[in-house]
């Protein structure tokens, strides 16, 4: 239980505070906590996933400089305040990939960092998918990579897909949605 709570920093995406909290035993201490305002994720189909036993995935190369280089991806972002995420994953598939989806099935949520964040971000499958024009913001660098799902999953077993939130979203797909 949160008893007192003392900003740090505000950035543009992320604030840290320090927070006082009593722990499950009675004592008490201080924990850092960023916190996030949340975030959607999208695996965007480009053939149907229920009837398609190795649909192409729109998957992204994007630069992230916190690892150093580029990294395998789904489209995601971060909520803008009082969005809903359904609406976010909408906007991010637009502004990242340059399509719209006619369908939104929501597949899970997950905690990305519970050890120092309260960042959630919620996952979606996108299909039935219109070509358009990408929005991208002034610091993304992204290259939309359409690949078969089996592709995609052998990537992710060879330890080229490494980002979190792609390796949930993609085994998620693949382990509850497809008709195998």
């Amino acid at each position: 239980m949160q008893l007192e709570s003392r900003p740090v920093y505000t950035g543009r995406v992320v604030r840290l505070d320090v927070d006082t909290v009593r722990f499950p035993d009675g004592s008490t201490g201080e924990l850092e906590i960023i916190r996030h305002p949340g975030a959607a994720a999208i695996v965007p189909c480009a053939s149907d996933p229920h009837t398609d036993r190795d649909p192409t995935i729109l998957l992204i190369r994007q630069f992230r400089y916190a690892t150093g280089g580029l990294l395998w991806e789904i489209p995601a972002g971060t909520l803008d305040p009082g969005e809903d995420p359904e609406a976010c994953a909408r906007r991010e598939l637009l502004e990242e990939t340059g399509v719209t989806a006619g369908r939104l099935q929501r597949l899970t949520s997950i905690w990305t960092t519970p050890g120092f964040t309260d960042e959630v971000i919620h996952i979606y499958l996108a299909s039935g998918l219109t070509a358009g024009a990408p929005s991208r913001e002034r610091d993304e660098f992204i290259e939309v990579v359409p690949q078969p799902l089996s592709q995609v999953l052998a990537r992710i077993r060879d330890g080229e897909v490494r980002d979190a939130k792609t390796i949930v979203a993609i085994l998620y797909m693949a382990g509850f949605v497809l008709k195998m």
